[in-house]
């Protein structure tokens, strides 16, 4: 999550550092879902929306540990979080999953 006030050109930046830290590591990018401008459950450092971005990549665990630490320091995220992804499943923002199939009566 990217403060709502970063400029557009500076969270590119911040992505594609990400992308060149994976990479260096030996990680594979995958893909940058971008789901835009959210309000926030609830405040963070006096911000109620921010920029939301699901990044997508494989990467050994020093890799991840190195993205996670730049992170971190990188001025304009507000809060980030790395996890194992299940193969099937989306990056699609909640109001854009599909919907359940019928199920026959």
């Amino acid at each position: 999550m990217i403060e709502p006030d970063v400029a557009e050109e500076r969270q590119r930046e911040i992505i594609e550092r990400i992308k060149a830290t994976v990479t260096e590591r030996g990680g594979s990018w995958g893909e940058v879902d971008a789901w835009g401008k959210r309000k926030l459950a609830y405040e963070i450092g006096h911000h109620t929306e921010a920029w939301y971005y699901v990044v997508t990549f494989d990467a050994p665990a020093e890799a991840v540990a190195e993205s996670t630490r730049v992170l971190a320091i990188t001025e304009g995220v507000i809060r980030h979080m790395a996890v194992v992804r299940p193969k099937a499943s989306s990056t699609r923002p909640p109001e854009q999953a599909a919907e359940p199939a019928e199920v026959p009566a």
